[in-house]
């Protein structure tokens, strides 16, 4: 079986100061201003004395995944916090923002400009079998959010496949991998694995950080996402300042 929480991390980076110890792996060398696409060629084997993180599941898919305008200029906060962690924590301060702008319940204290907010105790820190079928749900968000132009070239699929026979993985890890990027996924899919309105702002988030929507398809593709996934308008509005916020 796949660890998709240690997957995800690999897409968006192991954090070494996550508030979140992540569950297994190493903490990735990097400095927090190494990009990720740094990251991604360590993880690669582009390093010195080959790949960072022996068994790490990243490769061909987390070089596609992340190539994103979004996804490049997160690399800082990637190192520190990890990827689930990560996608939390923006998705937690974007919703504290909307709640305060609704006048529902009181933000968090305020952190420091490059700090994230606290998650023990809120939807946006499950533990045990839940928190593993949320990272697999984050993993497919963001497949399928990269999959939104309805097109991978045969030789973007190759290349991606190439890599994954590469990585040390069992066969049957490698072939949940290949069969993950082969198979239709619809947003209806992902939405009916979404159990609660703090999980549906991460599917959002994670999906923001793996695509540019400032592409008509990728765009579109948002749009209805939002729309299935009944975000107010104004929540939407909220997490695209805060992940633009984490690039700067």
């Amino acid at each position: 079986m796949i660890d998709a929480q240690k997957l995800l991390d690999q897409f968006l980076g192991t954090g070494a100061a996550a508030r979140q110890p992540p569950r297994g792996g190493q903490a990735n060398g990097g400095g927090s201003g190494s990009s990720l696409q740094d990251q991604i060629g360590g993880f690669l084997g582009g390093g010195k004395g080959g790949s960072m993180l022996p068994g790490a599941v990243a490769g061909g898919l987390a070089t596609y995944l992340l190539s994103s305008k979004r996804g490049r200029k997160l690399g800082g906060k990637a190192v520190k916090y990890g990827g689930m962690a990560l996608v939390a924590g923006l998705a937690y301060k974007a919703w504290q923002d909307y709640q305060a702008r609704q006048g529902g319940e009181a933000p968090a204290p305020a952190a420091p400009a490059d700090d994230l907010p606290r998650l023990e105790g809120t939807h946006f820190h499950p533990e045990g079998e839940a928190a593993e079928e949320r990272a697999s749900l984050m993993l497919s968000a963001m497949i399928a959010a990269a999959k939104a132009d309805g097109y991978i070239d045969r030789d973007e699929q190759e290349g991606i496949f190439s890599k994954i026979e590469d990585l040390d993985l069992a066969p049957e890890e490698k072939g949940r991998l290949m069969d993950e990027m082969r198979r239709p996924l619809s947003i209806d899919d992902l939405v009916a694995r979404v159990p609660n309105p703090e999980t549906a702002a991460e599917v959002y988030t994670v999906s923001l950080l793996a695509i540019d929507p400032d592409h008509p398809a990728e765009r579109a593709y948002l749009d209805m996402l939002a729309a299935r996934l009944n975000l107010d308008p104004q929540l939407v509005a909220s997490i695209r300042a805060t992940t633009d916020e984490a690039q700067e």
